[in-house]
């Protein structure tokens, strides 16, 4: 399953794994594909370089990256978490604690702080995650969130470092690509988290088309080895997967039963919501999501305001597995994941699934498949 990427990047797959937890990253690394840490979570440098000296060791020398979020809009800039705290009006403190209240859901222990906090959207906090990462081989950096800023492509790309960028559509693809961008993901509308509204099937082809000859990356609703043959003819280089791995043993989502509602959700039980960050990202549809798109509440508020106004509710919902509430950003693939597996398992039945769909092909085509060449 190797692409010109693939090969520039010394990945025998073109299978680039997106996840927050090391572990996973490194498993992925390891079976052959791009490991990708996501940093969002990190808010402390030295947690990061901890994690990032933990992969290092973990990765038989082989490549990863790792994914930042650098808002391409942003809501507020240059002011302290403090002063973005204060601008969150009082209603929608009231409309947190009334819904907590509804479902009985307890409060942390005294002192105990939120285990869960959105200020790694702020970029600020992208930016010293970066003085971290560049002290590490890195070979790509992805941002979620549209293109960096022009200093940091400059200095990924001064540090040998391929850039990576998140595009819904092909206007956005095009600015990536005007921005010097080395790599675009093209994410449809069946991804987990932040996502736009055309489908991967749409999506593919026109980005591939509009950033010709820059390298494309098919990601969202993908999760078998024939998608990933599909994404591929579609003209991508490779594919983006995310949701996959929140089930793998790999995986340390620190809830038996947010574990367990992923393994028994279908396609259909996921909604694009601003519930959690301000953006519309696709999650699973919980009490939670409905309260707040609920057309008769306050409403969500911008980036990075919703996250820093439910960081606490989420950690007390998570901690106390309040099931109603409970979720989590996940695509439309979780109809897919239902059994807990190993990530070499998982990439096992991925490259099964891309020969059986690369052999079908041949054989409507009048060629040798792959057993008989």
């Amino acid at each position: 399953m190797e692409t010109e990427l693939s090969k520039k990047l010394g990945v025998e797959h073109a299978i680039f794994g997106f996840t927050p937890f090391p572990a996973v990253a490194a498993a992925i690394t390891r079976a052959g594909g791009f490991g990708v840490l996501g940093a969002v979570r990190y808010t402390a440098p030295d947690d990061l370089k901890r994690d990032l000296d933990w992969l290092q060791a973990h990765t038989d020398g082989k490549p990863y990256g790792l994914d930042v979020v650098m808002p391409a809009k942003k809501a507020v800039d240059g002011i302290s978490e403090a002063d973005i705290e204060a601008m969150i009006p009082a209603g929608h403190r009231a409309f947190v604690r009334d819904t907590l209240a509804k479902h009985h859901v307890p409060e942390l222990a005294e002192g105990e702080a939120s285990g869960w906090r959105i200020t790694g959207w702020m970029e600020q906090v992208a930016r010293s995650q970066l003085d971290v990462a560049f002290d590490y081989p890195i070979k790509l950096l992805a941002n979620a969130l549209g293109s960096p800023p022009a200093d940091v492509i400059r200095r990924a790309h001064d540090h040998g470092v391929l850039v990576a960028a998140l595009a819904g559509s092909a206007k956005h693809a095009r600015r990536h690509a005007e921005a010097g961008i080395d790599v675009v993901v093209a994410q449809g509308y069946e991804a987990g988290g932040h996502t736009g509204d055309i489908a991967t099937m749409v999506l593919v082809p026109e980005i591939a088309e509009a950033v010709a000859p820059l390298p494309v990356l098919a990601a969202g609703g993908i999760g078998s080895g024939e998608q990933i043959a599909a994404g591929l003819a579609l003209g991508a280089q490779g594919v983006w997967l995310g949701s996959l791995w929140l089930t793998t043993t790999e995986a340390d989502l620190h809830s038996r039963a947010l574990t367990a509602k992923l393994l028994a959700a279908g396609s259909g039980d996921t909604v694009r919501s601003r519930a959690l960050t301000g953006k519309p990202a696709r999650q699973l549809r919980t009490e939670w999501t409905d309260a707040w798109d609920d057309p008769d509440g306050p409403g969500a508020l911008p980036m990075p305001l919703q996250g820093l106004l439910v960081a606490e509710a989420v950690s007390r919902i998570q901690k106390y597995e309040v099931q109603p509430l409970l979720g989590t950003p996940v695509g439309q693939i979780v109809g897919r994941m239902n059994s807990e597996r190993g990530v070499q398992a998982v990439f096992d039945e991925l490259t099964s699934g891309f020969e059986k769909a690369i052999d079908r092909i041949n054989r409507i085509a009048g060629r040798r498949t792959t057993r008989e060449a």
